[in-house]
């Protein structure tokens, strides 16, 4: 069974902060920066700056995902990477 990872990647273009989540973060990154993913393909390049291991258990990962989407989340991301290039 596959891990479920949260991650966060961030625009070189315009520093605005994307979470998700993959079972495969570095493919799923370069999908994002190959423009194959519609809500993010307009603020190209992105670098990784966060990704948290969550498990086999899809319904955890989700909760975490919503976790990090939320303001209080997205909050404390870019509190923690303002100015961070790559992670």
């Amino acid at each position: 069974m596959k891990e479920f990872f949260v991650y966060a990647i961030k625009s070189t273009k315009d520093d605005r902060i994307y979470v998700g989540m993959s079972q495969n973060p570095g493919k799923r990154l370069l999908e994002h920066n190959n423009g194959k993913v519609f809500s993010t393909k307009g603020f190209r390049p992105w670098v990784q700056i966060f990704f948290e291991k969550t498990g086999t258990n899809r319904t955890y990962a989700r909760s975490r995902e919503k976790y990090w989407k939320s303001g209080y989340g997205k909050e404390k991301l870019k509190n923690k990477y303002s100015g961070v290039a790559q992670w």
